[in-house]
């Protein structure tokens, strides 16, 4: 595997990217679009672990640290307004494989929000979006009601919780305010609208993964069709997958949107 570090321009300012591939490589490569302020290597590495895999089964790889982030210029736009990161990036891809037929984006959390929201007006021919973003703001303790009804469902099946309750060691004013949250019907936000009107833009194939024990996950699938064809759930609670087990499947699903 052969790991080459290069520049490119987005505007006025140098990003930095790494392209991952094999001696022998196939016509379709792989984006890799980086969530939050995460840098190219991903958490604790991940991205630059499964781009040497997916190099290794001949898909290249371009990985790329966004506008304000790692080792690349400017100003960090937020999640909703990378839409020329993305494309530089995959121009720049493009640039230093001339041979490639198809580039599939795979992106986690924001990056996949991103994705939904930009890829139909950037040139992708596919994407695979993990565990998408669905909040305007960045409140990450807040819980979907269908996940605070399993929460006090767990709880009710505990004989200790029940005797909690029973004994007075459980706080009523906080118990109340949850019981409303649960009984609450979730709301698409207008962040939600414009990703589901960007990916109805979007003429390639899409896959969707979900770690059915991630609090993000459990946040879309609250606002998002439940049967919707392109979802595909893995019983992990890792936001990024992690384990060898969610790892190993995560791989494979990317390996199948390549091929």
């Amino acid at each position: 595997m052969m790991r080459r570090h290069l520049t490119f321009a987005c505007g006025p300012d140098t990003l930095v990217g790494t392209l991952d591939r094999d001696a022998a490589t196939g016509p379709t490569g792989m984006l890799l679009v980086s969530g939050g302020r995460e840098v190219r290597a991903g958490s604790w590495g991940g991205q630059a672990q499964i781009a040497a895999r997916l190099a290794a089964a001949g898909i290249p790889v371009f990985r790329y640290d966004r506008r304000g982030v790692g080792e690349s210029e400017g100003t960090d736009p937020g999640f909703q307004h990378t839409r020329d990161d993305i494309a530089a990036a995959l121009a720049a891809f493009r640039t230093a494989m001339p041979t490639l037929r198809r580039v599939i984006a795979f992106g986690n959390c924001d990056a996949a929000a991103a994705l939904m929201l930009h890829a139909g007006a950037i040139g992708l021919d596919g994407l695979v979006l993990a565990n998408p973003w669905t909040l305007e703001t960045d409140e990450a303790d807040a819980a979907p009601p269908a996940a605070l009804r399993r929460r006090y469902l767990a709880k009710l099946a505990n004989p200790r919780e029940v005797l909690r309750l029973l004994t007075g060691g459980v706080n009523l004013a906080k118990l109340a305010r949850g019981l409303r949250q649960a009984a609450a019907a979730p709301v698409r936000s207008t962040l939600v609208e414009s990703m589901a009107a960007g990916l109805a833009h979007f003429a390639g194939p899409v896959t969707i993964l979900l770690a059915t024990g991630d609090r993000t996950a459990q946040m879309f699938e609250a606002v998002w069709p439940a049967d919707d064809p392109r979802i595909q759930r893995h019983a992990s609670s890792g936001h990024s997958f992690a384990g060898k087990d969610a790892q190993g499947w995560l791989f494979e699903r990317l390996v199948e949107a390549a091929r």
